[in-house]
């Protein structure tokens, strides 16, 4: 909120009006009383009249300038913490997104943060402005009769004891609640992110009984901070009151006593009344509070996340203009979330500038993992992996990605047209260049004979196209970008014949003079490269030529003739 302290100044000003004009109430009451109904004055009764009318003035003009700055605060502060987290949240490591439920993300920027908003536009004013009249308030009772103030205080101990430590219980559940909200997000995600699988196996009663398991716990947790919650509002609502009742009956002795009039008992009251009114919605606060610091826990939780992989303090620079060289360094690897598994083990090769290298092998050979380490999704642990002669490690990870383009066996679309999603492999691009790197691709067909041609919504991750379109606009993409170094993932994976031929015409195109790395995934693509490296359990076992390496009867062969017997055109 330091950034708008204006609005923070004029939205207290506003406040303090709006409280202390409360305060003035009490005074007049006691003048009502003690010169208009006891002294039989009738033009008291004006006076006050016009008073009470210029008081609810004030009041009003100062709540309507209060309402609308902690609106526009609360409104404005959480825009700004939503941006904050979403920004941090696009810098950490893939290896954090393994771990970490979708769901769980999702609220955290959605509910979490609308917890805070509420916070600020609501409770927090709330918590001011009845912490204004609580202090104003037992100065009057103080000015009004110190005897009945210091019998009225004893109740407040017993009261602020109770918000301590029934708070923590409703602080406790509140996170719990928090925790089971984002169950319930994760779980729409998971089931309806996947509905084609989930209604091709007959999984919905399944889904069903999940997301009803997920739905009675978060009514649980519900349901215990309620309780909590309605506890702590009880237990503070008998106290107060139950101190009032004894007021009256105390203040009522003293006036038959002669010791304060009616008017300052009245005005008593009235302040007795504010105070209590000021503790019982400081209560409330207390409990919403305590709600927010369990969004608040778990907002800060991610904003606290440090990304492992992040650029170093002084970047080495990678040569101008790019070159195109990769390679490994005795390169040991294993996932974090798999330590027991390595991925790669002393992997070493080296590819040239504008050579095509296949990386071939069984699942799990460690294809996919060369691939993450040179984007610098994650560091070895040990060995080198050198781009244009810089470790990675060394350089700006923007920088490395800059240099590369990835076509992954299963293509990313977004929701939204496809000048959109070929344009994410390079924003700034004009219409002619998204529409060369379409036909490039062989996309422009049958993005033109869609019902809006290029501007046609694809749907939620592209359910509009087939396996294949989508394949060709991750490939346009590549194309766009143009990079020094073309990664392709099994990229013809989803094609069939017709397609594959027209999309092997665009990627020699593509590969022509430039870099390649390619994860072998049939014939025709390992057969054009210059060189196949084989891998086996993350080790380099064989390295060859497609003719050199059938003739040497080792697993790539196997692997060739496996593909030849089933006529699946395949290599796994």
């Amino acid at each position: 909120m330091r950034a708008y302290r204006g609005r923070v100044v004029a939205a207290l000003a506003a406040l303090t009006v709006s409280a202390g004009t409360s305060l003035v109430f009490g005074l007049v009451l006691r003048r009502l009383v003690d010169r208009g109904f006891t002294g039989g004055d009738a033009s008291v009764l004006d006076d006050v009249l016009l008073a009470g009318v210029g008081l609810v003035a004030l009041i009003a003009v100062a709540s309507f300038a209060r309402f609308y700055l902690v609106t526009w605060l609360g409104e404005r502060v959480v825009a700004d913490l939503r941006k904050a987290a979403f920004d941090h949240a696009l810098t950490l490591d893939t290896f954090y997104f393994e771990t970490a439920k979708a769901g769980s993300l999702v609220a955290q920027l959605t509910a979490d943060t609308t917890l805070l908003q509420s916070v600020v536009s609501t409770a927090l004013p709330i918590a001011l402005r009845n912490g204004l009249i609580l202090t104003g308030g037992i100065v009057m009772l103080l000015a009004t009769s110190p005897r009945l103030t210091l019998f009225a205080l004893l109740a407040v101990p017993i009261v602020v004891g109770s918000i301590v430590v029934l708070g923590r219980r409703v602080r406790k559940q509140s996170r719990a609640l928090q925790d089971r909200i984002a169950d319930l997000g994760g779980a729409v995600e998971e089931s309806l992110g996947a509905i084609r699988t989930v209604q091709a196996f007959g999984h919905e009663p399944h889904a069903s009984r999940n997301f009803a398991r997920v739905v009675t716990a978060t009514f649980d947790a519900a349901t215990r901070y309620a309780l909590s919650r309605a506890g702590l509002n009880a237990f503070v609502i008998l106290i107060v009151f139950g101190a009032i009742g004894l007021l009256l009956w105390r203040g009522g002795h003293d006036v038959v006593a002669g010791r304060i009039t009616g008017g300052d008992l009245f005005a008593f009251i009235f302040y007795s009344g504010l105070v209590a009114g000021a503790v019982g919605a400081l209560s409330e606060v207390a409990t919403d509070l305590q709600r927010a610091a369990g969004a608040t826990d778990r907002l800060f939780e991610l904003l606290a996340t440090e990304p492992s992989i992040r650029a170093p303090a002084a970047p080495h620079v990678l040569p101008v203009p790019a070159i195109g060289t990769v390679a490994f360094d005795d390169v040991s690897f294993r996932y974090p979330s798999r330590p027991d598994l390595p991925a790669l083990e002393h992997l070493s090769f080296h590819v040239a500038r504008g050579e095509t290298v296949a990386l071939v092998g069984p699942s799990g050979a460690g294809k996919s993992t060369v691939l993450q380490l040179l984007l610098r999704f994650y560091d070895p642990q040990s060995g080198r992996v050198l781009l244009d002669g810089v470790d990675v490690r060394d350089a700006d990870p923007h920088d490395v990605r800059s240099r590369l383009a990835i076509v992954p066996q299963d293509p990313v679309v977004f929701s939204a047209d496809a000048w959109t999603n070929i344009r994410y492999g390079r924003p700034d691009a004009t219409d002619e260049a998204v529409l060369a790197a379409a036909r490039a691709a062989h996309a422009d067909e049958f993005l033109r004979a869609l019902p809006e041609g290029y501007s046609t919504f694809l749907g939620e991750r592209g359910v509009r196209l087939s396996g294949g379109q989508k394949q060709r606009i991750a490939i346009a993409r590549a194309i766009l970008r143009d990079p020094a170094v073309l990664l392709l993932d099994e990229a013809t994976s989803a094609l069939d014949s017709e397609s594959e031929r027209a999309v092997h015409q665009a990627l020699e195109t593509l590969m022509r003079g430039r870099t390649t790395l390619v994860i072998a995934h049939r014939l025709s693509t390992i057969q054009s490269a210059d060189r196949i490296i084989v891998l086996d359990h993350g080790k380099l076992v064989e390295v060859g030529v497609h003719t050199d390496l059938v003739r040497m009867n080792g697993l790539y062969s196997r692997l060739a003739a496996l593909q030849f017997d089933t006529g699946a055109g395949i290599v796994q």
